[in-house]
């Protein structure tokens, strides 16, 4: 019995420690400007193009190892020259016909999979409860013409404290809201 028990003992500590998965970092970021048409799922418009090459240029040596998108063309152009030039497949999380609760939890799941910096493209009306669904404060609202706020969340899950959250901006300035946007939008 000792010597089964030794055997066991010795056979355990040849197996891997695991280790506590969450990623180093979070970026948030929306898909950036759409172009008018087609009105259902529209590609990005040439300042849209404009701003995901400038999301590359800016994330090229930020250590990404993991993209999270939903599947709408202009999430996924958002991402794709980042993409591209550090040879991932971004994940991608589906939005429509699901509720928003649903996908928030879904996306949430899979950062928290993740390890590494992950860089994820939502939508004006899921960063947000993304941010929060991963302990971060309520972001504020988006304004419809706002496509230029990064967001660096740093989990701190192994600490047990809040996570870190930096409010940056990348790209072309934004333009200012209409007169008919959101109160208190940004």
């Amino acid at each position: 019995m000792l010597l089964m028990r030794t055997a066991l003992v010795s056979l355990l500590c040849l197996l891997p420690v695991p280790v506590w998965s969450e990623p180093s970092q979070v970026l948030l970021v929306r898909h950036a400007e759409r172009a008018l048409e087609p009105a259902g799922d529209p590609a990005l418009s040439p300042a849209g193009q404009q701003r995901a090459q400038a999301l590359a240029a800016a994330l090229t040596q930020a250590g990404v190892t993991a993209i999270i998108t939903t599947e709408f063309r202009r999430s996924a152009e958002t991402a794709a020259a980042l993409a591209a030039q550090l040879g991932i497949r971004p994940q991608v999380i589906p939005a429509r016909g699901r509720d928003a609760a649903a996908h928030v939890g879904a996306v949430a799941a899979a950062i928290r999979a993740q390890n590494g910096a992950v860089l994820v493209v939502g939508h004006s009306n899921t960063l947000p409860a993304i941010a929060a669904a991963l302990g971060a404060p309520l972001l504020p609202d988006l304004c419809e013409s706002s496509f230029s706020h990064f967001w660096v969340l740093t989990p701190n899950a192994q600490l047990g404290v809040a996570p870190a959250l930096l409010r940056l901006r990348y790209g072309a300035a934004d333009e200012m809201p209409s007169a008919g946007a959101a109160t208190g939008c940004q």
